[in-house]
């Protein structure tokens, strides 16, 4: 009996008669908005433990040797899909001109709607017996082999498209003269579709794979159309200082979408004034933040995140900077690592305890505050002290 009148008298929790309570109306009502505060931080608890945090850490970037995919989609009202090409150059001299590969053109009317949607380089037209080489048409079972007139690096080269023929002439640093001279080019519908195009404007998507260093992909005329805008200018009245580089940036993203990203060029739209005649380089400077994402799974998402800033060059001085829109980027040699996180189940408990605990007892201090105030104010207004 001892035992059990010892372990009686360590209760932190004494019991008072139910005969000594006394309830107020000041104390339902504290009961009533401290039940409610308990459930509703009690839910919010829930609700964070049931959804994963995510934490970010930043680190150095020690990757090395990485390609990197650059996503884009982007809208020219004012510049036909022959007049535009996609290039890219980096600080470690690799350099792609003209790139066709992974990359959509749409033809738009001056409404946006679409004409026609093709993978750049495809759908030209073709007929029968092109011109030889030796100077012949093309005769049943013998080897198409083009001319690249006069531009040959050796005997045994043949230039078997309109592209071929013009980059020859590029790489021997010559302009191209009369398209409609050049077979391949002639039976391409190359000079034709020019015309066509004429008023139209062009969607342009798709992606460019790129090394991991500083660099910069634009859209510009192509090197074998900068070398012809002479005829260009005669045939079409197309030269450089016209070009209406007017532009909306649809989508524009360095690798994979994860989670929660921001890309600040998406929707970006830019009107070129034409009341001084002028075109010019329209720049985007970017820094590109590599990021790697983890989720809850341990999935990993390498990507990046990047800020921008703005900048139109008029083309004025000499030489004229080449029309066209360009971004230059660079790499940020911190990398940030977003992780998804779930809250343990001993921290759960623990914040729940701490909820109810907390608001408990801050409500008794309220109750018990209202209590003696009111009691103490009864009884100077029973003994005729109060006022």
């Amino acid at each position: 009996m001892e035992l059990w009148s010892k372990l009686r008298n360590l209760d932190a929790y004494p019991k008072v008669n139910e005969d000594f309570y006394s309830r107020t109306l000041s104390g339902g009502l504290i009961t009533i908005f401290s039940s409610l505060a308990i459930l509703l931080l009690f839910f919010s608890e829930i609700r964070l433990y049931l959804y994963s945090a995510t934490e970010s850490k930043l680190t150095v970037d020690t990757s090395r040797g990485e390609r990197l995919h650059i996503n884009f989609d982007v809208t020219f009202p004012a510049l036909p899909c022959s007049l535009v090409a996609v290039d890219t150059m980096d600080v470690s001299g690799e350099q792609h001109y003209d790139i066709k590969h992974d990359i959509i053109k749409k033809r738009i009317d001056h409404l946006g709607n679409v004409i026609e949607s093709r993978k750049d380089g495809v759908g030209a037209p073709k007929i029968e017996r092109p011109l030889q080489k030796h100077g012949g048409r093309l005769d049943d079972n013998e080897v198409y082999c083009g001319s690249c007139y006069g531009s040959e690096e050796s005997d045994d080269q043949c230039c078997n498209s309109c592209e071929e023929v013009r980059d020859a002439y590029r790489k021997k640093g010559w302009a191209l003269g009369n398209v409609e001279l050049i077979d391949q080019c002639k039976r391409e519908g190359f000079v034709q579709r020019l015309k066509d195009e004429q008023g139209e404007g062009c969607n342009i998507h798709g992606f460019v794979n790129v090394n991991k260093v500083a660099g910069n992909f634009h859209f510009a005329p192509g090197k074998s159309l900068e070398q012809s805008f002479n005829f260009l200018q005669d045939l079409l009245n197309i030269q450089p200082e016209n070009y209406n580089i007017s532009h909306k940036i649809n989508k524009l993203s360095f690798g994979e979408e994860f989670p929660g990203v921001v890309n600040p060029l998406d929707g970006v739209e830019w009107t070129q004034d034409n009341s001084n005649g002028l075109t010019g380089m329209y720049q985007y400077f970017v820094k590109v933040v590599p990021t790697i994402y983890t989720d809850i799974r341990g999935r990993k998402i390498y990507s990046n995140q990047f800020s921008v800033t703005e900048h139109f060059r008029e083309a004025i001085g000499y030489p004229r900077p080449p029309p066209g829109v360009y971004f230059f980027y660079e790499f940020s040699p911190i990398k940030v690592d977003f992780t998804e996180e779930n809250t343990s189940l001993l921290h759960f408990l623990t914040n729940i305890c701490a909820i109810v605990g907390g608001i408990f007892t801050v409500a008794g201090i309220i109750d018990s505050f209202v209590y003696h105030g009111h009691r103490a104010i009864k009884k100077k207004m029973e003994i005729g002290k109060l006022g």
